[in-house]
């Protein structure tokens, strides 16, 4: 069980074990912003919630803030792990402007892609296949994509991890 932890401006800013949480909550560092009622933890004297969210009390500061540097993982998570072109789950991803053809690894260049669509696509351009995007490559907002230990997205962190 994970727990997102938000800054004191409720911004996403990673994702802890709830032991660690609940540590954070009982030393009064942080709150409970949502919890999990049907499975509490349970100590020799009291029954405590699970913490799903919780929020700093105190802000902490994070240095190069709007500074998202590009990574494979980031650039699947932006694109929902699906393929660019054809939408299919993608594994890998691929550059839109082949990097022999002077393409930068850049948030604009670079699509999430299924291994079918990036083998076929290789150094080529899109219009010489014939091919458009699915979607249009961009740097992502802060959100999540900065969040340490961010494998899995929870449901009901939605709200919080894009609401910056």
């Amino acid at each position: 069980m994970r727990t997102l932890v938000l800054n004191a401006g409720f911004e996403p800013l990673a994702v802890v074990t709830f032991r660690r949480a609940l540590i954070l909550v009982l030393t009064e560092k942080a709150t409970i912003i949502l919890q999990d009622d049907e499975s509490p933890v349970r100590g020799t004297d009291r029954e405590l919630p699970r913490p799903t969210v919780i929020v700093l009390k105190r802000y902490v500061r994070r240095p190069y803030r709007n500074m998202i540097h590009v990574t494979r993982r980031g650039v699947l998570r932006r694109d929902h792990f699906r393929c660019a072109y054809c939408g299919k789950t993608a594994n890998t991803i691929d550059h839109v402007i082949p990097r022999s053809r002077g393409g930068q690894n850049t948030w604009e260049n670079l699509v999430a892609a299924c291994l079918s669509c990036n083998s076929r696509k290789a150094d080529k351009m899109l219009a010489q296949l014939g091919w458009q995007l699915l979607l249009t490559p961009h740097q992502p907002r802060v959100g999540g994509h900065l969040v340490s230990g961010l494998e899995h997205i929870d449901a009901s962190w939605n709200q919080y991890l894009h609401a910056s």
